[in-house]
């Protein structure tokens, strides 16, 4: 009889551990979904959540803000609706989690003095074109179709004041090239 009850307890307690990696594994479970739903409840105001109404997910948002910027190229001036990341917050999250960026849009990255500028593609998940820009406006270099969610550090070689990222392989569709001339009211004349 008293192994019996041994052999009870042993069964029990294999029950019981039996019991605990279930409720283990649907709290993970349960937990994962929890997450999930977060993220997602969070992103529905998130300036990178919006869908544009053409169906491209530019995700922009409704609260981006965008001014006219134009880069006079040899076969003629090409527009674009840019969004100015002017404070440190803005500068640090840039263009990351945007899953596509039409090609007359983009991001410009102003700096007060000019200097030898770096940028990388960390939570980026799209290639871009890096337009380095002088302070008078002119193209110095571009970087084009950047690696998404590489940390290399790519840098301006040279004193710039403005970084300009658009679409990857943009500047070439478009004709841009270093040297042309971009007008926007941060440029000097």
């Amino acid at each position: 009889m008293a192994i019996r009850v041994c052999r009870r307890r042993t069964d029990h307690g294999a029950e019981r551990m039996q019991r605990q990696q279930v409720l283990a594994g649907a709290t993970l479970v349960a937990l994962l979904l929890l997450v999930g739903l977060a993220v997602t409840w969070t992103g529905k105001g998130d300036s990178n959540s919006a869908v544009r109404a053409d169906g491209a997910n530019a995700q922009a948002g409704a609260s981006a803000v965008y001014e006219t910027l134009e880069v006079a190229t040899a076969a003629g001036p090409k527009a674009f609706k840019v969004e100015v990341a002017r404070t440190p917050e803005q500068q640090a999250k840039g263009l990351m989690f945007r899953t596509a960026l039409d090609d007359d849009h983009g991001m410009l990255f102003p700096h007060p003095e000019p200097r030898e500028l770096t940028m990388w593609m960390r939570n980026t998940y799209i290639p871009l074109d890096m337009l380095f820009i002088r302070a008078d406006g002119t193209i110095h270099r571009i970087e084009e179709r950047t690696e998404p969610l590489s940390e290399k550090v790519i840098g301006s070689q040279g004193d710039v004041s403005a970084v300009l990222e658009l679409a990857g392989g943009a500047s070439a569709r478009l004709g841009i090239k270093p040297g042309d001339k971009v007008r926007h009211s941060l440029f000097t004349k």
